[in-house]
């Protein structure tokens, strides 16, 4: 289309699917630490003055679960019952057992964790190669979480959503259309100091003013009141923000989450590679935009297809492309386990604000340190 919107939306740290997907991380790093071949899967539920933690955890090393709930939900920012939950009374309740012995037949022996299909996303639209607005509603939660920490506002409470459209011409982003952003708050805060500090400290700070002109629409708090927030408001599950985790809703997602899950897991794993891979070929100036697809069978090592799509924007044939991905990289479980050193514990850092686009520490699935090898191999 010559003329189209894409909205990405974005949460807090302390919104209840997000403190669910950070006690999974926390827990795979705590085993990841001292049991780097530790096999994690673990989810949790996060409800009224409750946290529920379940699934299938083999290892050598033992971790108190309750303590790392507590410090975890301290650390965000519930440590007062008034919010529906607070780190030092609530309840945690586990029901943990081991991996089935029948999956980590295949596992064992370097096959994948499971079936699926995943895949990995990059567009030069951003200096982060990522859509557009997924980034810019990342970076609104995270600086409304910024000035919440550091008290520069002493209203905010931790739960709170972004989200935002942006007007597409010719496959490129021209303005940003709306802006949405909600957040938790004191009961005694006027609505009009609220608007007027976030706008400023948040929105005025983040979004690009070029981007912005007279017609841009802005909504906080649109309900006009958002003082229940985080478990007592909404029950969270991990793996409920599958799009704020990727790419905001651009492109496919094949429905497996990442968080709570130790990388022989290639929901986690293969989804990391893909993004790699992406992100280097248009690093690499191949394309504009690429899609990377891969799928696998459970227990087998090498995934069963390998696909790219560069939506019409690249300088070599996508089936040219695959035959350089496949020369270039190894998608089996341990091949991406290692090229992106996977088995140390920095997965909690991952659980908020995207997995993708974050040019940070531990984050190696983010370096374009291929596309010199990519740019040989194309010719270009």
């Amino acid at each position: 289309m010559e003329h189209y919107f894409i909205t990405s939306e974005s949460v807090t740290e302390g919104h209840p699917d997000k403190i669910c997907d950070q006690v999974s991380d926390a827990i795979l790093d705590a085993i990841l630490e001292k049991d780097p071949f530790g096999r994690v899967a673990c989810e949790t539920l996060a409800t009224r003055g409750m946290i529920f933690v379940a699934g299938e955890i083999s290892t050598n090393c033992y971790v108190e679960f309750a303590d790392i709930v507590r410090a975890l939900l301290y650390d965000v920012g519930y440590s007062d019952a008034d919010m529906g939950i607070d780190a030092h009374t609530c309840a945690v309740i586990s029901a943990i057992q081991e991996q089935s012995s029948d999956i980590a037949l295949g596992v064992n022996i370097g096959g994948a964790g499971d079936q699926g299909m995943m895949y990995g996303y990059a567009t030069d639209e951003t200096p982060e190669l990522m859509p557009l607005p997924i980034m810019l509603a990342h970076k609104l939660v995270r600086r409304l979480s910024e000035i919440r920490k550091t008290n520069v506002v002493n209203y905010l409470h931790p739960d709170g959503k972004s989200q935002v459209t942006i007007e597409y011409r010719k496959n490129s982003p021209v303005r940003v259309d709306t802006i949405i952003l909600s957040a938790q708050h004191h009961p005694n805060v006027t609505n009009e100091k609220m608007h007027a500090d976030l706008k400023k400290l948040v929105i005025d700070d983040v979004v690009p003013k070029k981007l912005v002109d007279d017609k841009t629409k802005m909504w906080i708090n649109p309900t006009g009141r958002f003082v229940i927030g985080g478990p007592q408001g909404d029950t969270g599950v991990t793996g409920r923000k599958i799009m704020v985790d990727t790419y905001g809703g651009v492109g496919h997602h094949g429905g497996g989450c990442f968080s709570g899950k130790d990388p022989t897991k290639v929901d986690r794993s293969a989804s990391y590679m893909s993004r790699y891979v992406a992100k280097n070929i248009v690093a690499a100036g191949i394309c504009k935009k690429v899609e990377v697809s891969v799928s696998y069978a459970i227990g087998v090592a090498e995934p069963t297809s390998i696909t790219v799509d560069t939506f019409g924007t690249s300088k070599i044939s996508d089936s040219k492309i695959v035959s350089i991905i496949r020369k270039l990289f190894d998608f089996t479980p341990q091949g991406m386990i290692d090229k992106l050193n996977l088995r140390r514990p920095i997965f909690r850092r991952t659980a908020c604000y995207g997995h993708f686009g974050r040019e940070e520490e531990g984050f190696d699935w983010e370096l374009c340190d291929m596309a010199d090898a990519l740019k040989r191999e194309a010719g270009i």
